[in-house]
């Protein structure tokens, strides 16, 4: 079960991830599901307790994946199950100090949370320029099948 404050990282760049919230706060349309994580679209990356990447496309029943809470701590949770829908998505941008740039594509529904620089939900339909989100960014990095990969030229956009 998931905690109000977790989320998965997910994000298009493996370098640059959003803190998607679990549905652990219901909505007009749903009661709480605080085991699940309405994560993003299928070719987006997710982190995994070993340090790689995975799409979430890759995602299935034993799947182990790390779940994040707002100060950054993370721990290992296995997948019971991921389900790919038709949804409408929206794109997101962002910036690290107006410097490293990441977007994310998610479904366009008030259950799919950001959280805020104070640790505050976000609805992804509520989310307006210049809202200040949690993202975890690091120095860009190529990764091949999901490992870093260093010796190589690789571009990410």
């Amino acid at each position: 079960m998931l905690a109000e404050g977790e989320g998965m990282l997910v994000g298009n760049k493996s370098n640059f991830l959003f803190l998607i919230h679990n549905e652990s706060i219901g909505s007009s349309f749903t009661s709480p599901r605080p085991f699940r994580v309405n994560a993003g679209a299928v070719h987006c990356y997710t982190l995994t307790p070993d340090g790689t990447t995975k799409y979430l496309s890759e995602l299935e029943s034993g799947s182990q994946v790390l779940i994040v809470n707002t100060k950054g701590e993370a721990r290992m949770v296995g997948v019971g199950r991921a389900k790919i829908e038709s949804r409408p998505l929206r794109l997101f941008r962002a910036a690290v100090n107006g410097d490293e740039m990441g977007t994310i594509i998610v479904q366009n529904a008030e259950t799919i949370r950001f959280l805020n620089e104070s640790g505050q939900i976000l609805p992804v339909t509520h989310a307006k320029p210049g809202d200040k989100i949690l993202v975890y960014s690091i120095p860009s990095v190529g990764r091949h099948f999901g490992m870093e990969v260093s010796n190589e030229y690789i571009l990410e956009k």
